[in-house]
């Protein structure tokens, strides 16, 4: 039987999962941080800049790192240490744990949390973006998680909560790049939850869903731009029609809540290994586990 949207399940229609213990569910411990120190890493806005309040609410000393340091003036204000941080700059990633392990002489939670979306056909995007996007959302990442790791296994004890997206789960057209990196996201840190369990060091996995933040308008205009004149332009309208469509709390939760999650993840006795949240990261991850590759296709190639 060839597949169609026709005789395609709903979703509404999938087994649910068991409801999970987030937000609300579980409170939050306000003294849980007390004593403990973390890195955000993208916390110039967004969810990093949530994350990073919603920790030092909790009593972390944190430290949030970004490229654009006046763009953090507010958290500094609030007491938050502020390190500039390029992620596709070794050097300013050295320099930026140098000074926090001088500082504080200690690391218990880090969130990668910095990230973009570049969008395109791969026929169009120049390799140059491409490796730029591994370099920021990947290796990046693995970096920050390699100059912690030696900290946090002496210290017997550590949380490396990264930040993926439901991208890493599914996919779209004119977006290969970006979900490569989120994909490769997923299996970097479930083969360093295995190796890094034994020194007593959490990795966590975060999968927002559609968030208010200025992801969305990036892809967009990356994904328009990229795409004109050639054979992808008429099929990238769309998608960038669509994107705009969802951008906003009509349809994207708020970063407000993808912090109060990393908050949970890092507290929490026994953290789950992964923790989707926002709108539509549910539903997709449902669909992921439900649907065979020829019925998800599918659906995505309405896009």
């Amino acid at each position: 039987m060839s597949i169609t949207l026709a005789n395609l399940p709903r979703l509404a229609d999938l087994p649910k999962l068991p409801k999970l213990p987030f937000g609300s569910e579980e409170p939050l411990d306000p003294t849980a941080g007390r004593g403990k120190v973390a890195l955000v890493t993208g916390a110039s806005s967004g969810i990093g800049g949530a994350t990073a309040l919603e920790l030092a609410k909790l009593g972390f000393k944190v430290y949030a790192a970004a490229r654009r340091v006046e763009r953090m003036e507010t958290l500094a204000n609030l007491g938050v240490s502020v390190l500039r941080m390029d992620l596709t700059d070794d050097r300013s990633m050295v320099v930026g744990v140098r000074t926090l392990l001088d500082e504080a002489q200690r690391i218990d939670v880090l969130v990668n949390n910095a990230g973009y979306g570049s969008y395109g056909a791969v026929e169009t995007v120049p390799m140059d973006e491409a490796r730029r996007q591994f370099e920021v959302n990947v290796f990046g990442l693995a970096r920050l998680v390699q100059l912690v790791t030696p900290t946090m296994r002496e210290q017997g004890s550590g949380r490396i909560i990264n930040v993926s997206s439901i991208g890493g789960k599914i996919y779209e057209p004119l977006a290969a790049w970006y979900h490569a990196t989120k994909f490769a996201v997923e299996g970097l840190s479930d083969s360093l939850r295995l190796e890094l369990a034994p020194f007593g060091i959490d990795v966590v996995i975060i999968e927002p869903g559609l968030i208010d933040t200025e992801w969305t308008p990036i892809a967009r205009k990356s994904l328009v731009e990229r795409s004109k004149g050639t054979p992808y332009e008429g099929r990238a309208r769309r998608l960038a029609a669509m994107l705009r469509r969802v951008e906003g709390p009509r349809f994207s939760s708020s970063p407000e809540l993808v912090g109060r999650r990393i908050a949970l993840a890092a507290t929490t006795a026994n953290p789950r290994t992964r923790y989707p949240v926002g709108a539509g990261a549910g539903t997709v991850t449902r669909a992921r586990r439900m649907l065979p590759d020829r019925a998800l296709d599918a659906i995505v190639s309405q896009l």
